[in-house]
């Protein structure tokens, strides 16, 4: 039997301003987030679609179970983060075209890809979000408590259940495809494209965001367009364009911490990992306990807890 709950949460960003700089503290760890955001919608839709095709071909009853829960549960972080970019497109009209865009990508790759490529590409990505999640979630205090609350909730509650189901889809992979091999060789391919949406929304955000808004080049996150954009803005008679300073999202944050990340994200790909044996940010069971008691986790940080818990 599955031990994954399907939470509904809503958060109420048709009712709320929902700003594109919702870190103020951390301009480039926010436009970061933002395109995590666009990239859940159209992978999670991609799940949504990919797993009713593989559920004929799981055998085991607990897998199919499994399977069940977990599309269910990816399911509900989609609408929450489509309400989130729907507040960011009523801000930004321009953003409309950069969702679609997003969710095109992985219509096509429904569309044009074979299952089992697809479940890998599923696989391997949801095997690196422990670490990298861990990273985030250890270190809340800057990354989301100094944000807006309702956009740091959806991100905290969208990476703990990340972590709850963190052996899922590889255990749907290997119901299905059994090929360690397959997976770790179609990686490459999958980071490029996962990179590719992320490149997609940041290109986009600078171009429909202005920058007094931002505060900071969207395209921050990559360092090699960092340094290509600092050479071109040096050479005479290039007219090469100022979407914004460069800012490292993740600067507060222990170096030492980021190589452990940066390992677990490496040995998640490596044929044999377990993502049952990660180890898991403390915050998460502090989030489960709290939503077991009834407090309100779609305002982690400003809830009044003697309110919100059960008696």
């Amino acid at each position: 039997m599955t031990e994954l709950i399907v939470r509904k949460l809503r958060f109420a960003f048709a009712n709320h301003h929902v700003p594109f700089l919702w870190n103020e503290a951390n301009p480039a760890f926010s436009a970061m987030a933002n395109a995590v955001s666009f990239l859940a919608i159209g992978f999670e839709k991609m799940i949504g679609s990919m797993i009713p095709e593989a559920m004929p071909l799981i055998t085991d009853p607990a897998v199919a179970e499994e399977a069940d829960a977990f599309v269910r549960q990816e399911g509900q972080h989609a609408m929450a983060h489509r309400q989130h970019a729907k507040g960011l497109i009523k801000a930004y009209p321009g953003l409309k075209e950069t969702l679609d865009k997003v969710v095109a990508a992985y219509d096509d790759m429904t569309e044009n890809t074979p299952l089992k490529y697809r479940l890998a590409y599923t696989a391997d990505l949801e095997a690196t979000f422990t670490p990298v999640f861990k990273l985030m979630l250890d270190h809340d205090d800057t990354l989301f408590a100094t944000g807006d609350d309702r956009v740091a909730s959806l991100f905290l509650w969208h990476f703990v259940e990340e972590v709850e189901h963190r052996s899922s889809a590889l255990t749907i992979y290997d119901a299905v495809v059994d090929d360690p091999w397959y997976r770790m060789r179609v990686a490459p391919s999958i980071f490029k494209h996962v990179m590719g949406i992320i490149k997609i929304a940041s290109e986009d955000f600078n171009k429909h965001v202005p920058l007094s808004e931002r505060r900071v080049d969207a395209m921050s996150t990559f360092r090699i367009h960092r340094r290509k954009k600092a050479l071109l803005q040096r050479i005479p008679f290039i007219d090469a364009p100022y979407d914004g300073p460069f800012a490292n999202a993740f600067r507060d944050l222990p170096l030492r911490e980021q190589l452990v990340a940066l390992n677990g994200v490496v040995r998640s790909q490596i044929p044999g990992h377990n993502p049952a044996n990660e180890k898991l940010p403390a915050l998460a069971q502090v989030w489960f306990d709290r939503y077991n008691a009834g407090y309100d986790v779609t305002q982690w940080y400003t809830a009044d807890e003697s309110d919100s818990l059960h008696v």
